[in-house]
């Protein structure tokens, strides 16, 4: 590995977050299930949902990131994860292919989300369930963060339904976090 990619992976792996078991009480996931997990990173979520549904995609914009991803889920035996190294404003997936997507802690880097949330909103099948973890902002946020209320705005505008909102007291990196729950209803 090379040493920009083992940075990456100390940093992803030591960020101070809840279990990903946790984040699933949000959205019922069934055994055929299709998820598309974006931004997935070293495999924080896809890792641990791969045994709930048929098959997840690891989605991100790092290929190094992804194929670290692939090597730790062949030490597991996980065999129901494919990797996809696309753009969230462009997302290399043909029209409602996915039955739920997860993005955890990534949303708030893309510009305009506007795009990000259209291209979600197009993979996923009618009835899919999008499932929207992110760092709320506050006036002691020190990068790129999007308030749960702007979110909200830019989930509705994108087409979905809000299904319900959270606001755990558990933190991520010591920062507050907020759940949207959001569904495609056509």
């Amino acid at each position: 590995m090379n040493q920009k990619l083992i940075r990456k992976v100390n940093n992803l792996e030591n960020i101070n977050r809840f279990p990903a078991d946790e984040l699933f009480r949000f959205v019922s996931l069934n055994k055929e299930d299709k998820l598309l997990d974006l931004g997935a990173g070293g495999g924080y979520i896809s890792l641990p949902i791969s045994k709930y549904v048929d098959e997840v995609i690891a989605l991100d914009y790092d290929e190094d990131i992804l194929k670290y991803l692939e090597t730790k889920a062949g030490e597991n035996g996980i065999t129901n994860i494919k990797t996809l190294v696309s753009d969230f404003k462009d997302i290399q997936l043909g029209n409602e292919k996915v039955d739920k997507a997860v993005a955890s802690i990534s949303l708030h880097e893309v510009k305009p989300l506007s795009l990000a949330l259209g291209e979600i909103y197009r993979v996923l099948k009618n009835k899919g369930v999008f499932l929207c973890i992110e760092l709320e902002k506050s006036e002691l946020s020190t990068g790129p963060r999007v308030s749960s209320k702007n979110m909200q705005e830019e989930v509705l505008n994108a087409g979905f339904d809000i299904v319900d909102i959270f606001y755990p007291q558990t933190k991520v990196a010591n920062q507050p976090v907020y759940i949207i729950v959001a569904q495609k209803n056509e």
